[in-house]
C-alpha cells in the first residue's frame, strides 16, 4: 500500500507513531521508522539539550526519516523550535495550539510540518500557514482531546483543505486504518497501540494497564480548565473527576493536582498517583509486540479489509 503520505514523508507505510510525552523517545521512534512508518520523538516539556540528545540517538538507531512532536504550550518551545531547524529534522508534528509563530522558520528550513487539529477551522488556518498536511485527531484518542469524534472530524477536514489529511484517535488495527482511508485520509497516527511495543520504554505497570483495559476503561477530565485529557480510570483520574466540579475546588487546586502525574505513570508506574493516558481503543490492544510486528500486522489487515470491500459493490 502506498499513499500520498508515503511520498510526502519518504516512508514506506502510511503510519505515524504518536508523539506521546514521557514515552515517545529515540528508541521507540527509530523502531517505528525502521518498520517502515514514521517514528516521532516527543519534545514534551523538556529543554533543548534533551531533544538534541534524543535526535542524535535516533540517528544512531535508524537511517530512515523520523520526526519530532513539539507541544506549543511547553515553556521551552522557542528553544526546541530552533533545535529542530539546526538539527535538520525532516518532519514535525505539533499540538496544543497553532504553530503560527514558528511556521516561517520551519518551512524555510525545508521541514514538513503536520499540526494536530481538532476542527476544520484550525485545519484551514494551518493550511494557510504552510502546513504540509494536517492530523485530524478525534476525541477517542489518549491525552489532550477535542470534542469531535474521528469518524465525524476526518471527512469534514478532508473536505475543508486541499493538503493531505492523516486520521488519528481510536485507531489501533488495520480495520481502523481502512476506515480512515475510506473517510479520505491518506494515513493514520497511532499512539495507544505503540505503548505496548517491546521498544517502548514506558514502565511495565503502564503496559499492563493497557493490556488489561476494557472498552469502557477511559474517562476525560480537565474540561473545566479548558484542556480535557483522556486517560485510564485509576485512583488519580477518578479523584480528579470527583473534585473537578466540586464547589470548593478552585482552578489552582486542579492544576496542582495533576502536576507530574504523567511522569509518575510513565516512569515510575505509580498506580495511585499516576495519570495513564490512553485512547478508547485500549481495549483492543491485547499483546506486547515489536514495532515491526505492529506495523506489519496493521498493514496486512488493512489491505485485506480494503480488498474485501469490493464484495459490497456491483
Amino acid at each position: 500500500m502506498k499513499t500520498e503520505l508515503c511520498s510526502l514523508l519518504g516512508i514506506e507505510k502510511p503510519i505515524l507513531q504518536g508523539g506521546m510525552a514521557w514515552i515517545a523517545d529515540a528508541r521507540l521512534a527509530a523502531a517505528v521508522s525502521n518498520a517502515g512508518g514514521l517514528g516521532i520523538i516527543s519534545a514534551m516539556n523538556a529543554g533543548p539539550d534533551y531533544l538534541r540528545e534524543q535526535i542524535g540517538q535516533a540517528r544512531q538507531l535508524t537511517d530512515k526519516p523520523f520526526g519530532v512532536n513539539i507541544m506549543l504550550m511547553s515553556p521551552h518551545v522557542d528553544a526546541v523550535a530552533q533545535v529542530v531547524i539546526e538539527e535538520q529534522v525532516p518532519v514535525l508534528t505539533t499540538g496544543a495550539g497553532l504553530p503560527s509563530k514558528y511556521m516561517k522558520g520551519w518551512t524555510a528550513a525545508g521541514i514538513k510540518v503536520l499540526p494536530v487539529v481538532p476542527s476544520t477551522a484550525m485545519a484551514k488556518m494551518c493550511q494557510r500557514l504552510g502546513a504540509s498536511a494536517v492530523i485530524a485527531e478525534g476525541g477517542e484518542s489518549g491525552g489532550h482531546v477535542g470534542d469531535l469524534t474521528t469518524m465525524a472530524l476526518t471527512p469534514q477536514v478532508v473536505d475543508a483543505v486541499t493538503i493531505p489529511v492523516v486520521a488519528a484517535g481510536g485507531i489501533a488495527d488495520g480495520r481502523g486504518m481502512a476506515a480512515a482511508l475510506a473517510l479520505g485520509a491518506v494515513g493514520v497516527q497511532i499512539g495507544t497501540r505503540f505503548l505496548v511495543a517491546t521498544e517502548c520504554g514506558v514502565h511495565p505497570n503502564y503496559k499492563q494497564k493497557i493490556l488489561k483495559a476494557r472498552d469502557i476503561d477511559t474517562l476525560v477530565t480537565g474540561r473545566r480548565l479548558g484542556h480535557p485529557v483522556r486517560s485510564l480510570k485509576t485512583p488519580f483520574s477518578r479523584g480528579y473527576a470527583e473534585i473537578e466540579y466540586a464547589s470548593d475546588t478552585d482552578e489552582e487546586t486542579l492544576e496542582a493536582y495533576a502536576v507530574g502525574a504523567l511522569r509518575l505513570a510513565a516512569q515510575e508506574g505509580d498506580a495511585e498517583k499516576g495519570c495513564f493516558l490512553a485512547g478508547q481503543i485500549a481495549g483492543l490492544v491485547k499483546q506486547e509486540q515489536s514495532a515491526q510486528e505492529i506495523v506489519d500486522e496493521i498493514m496486512e489487515q488493512a489491505v485485506k479489509v480494503l480488498c474485501s470491500m469490493s464484495r459490497y459493490a456491483n
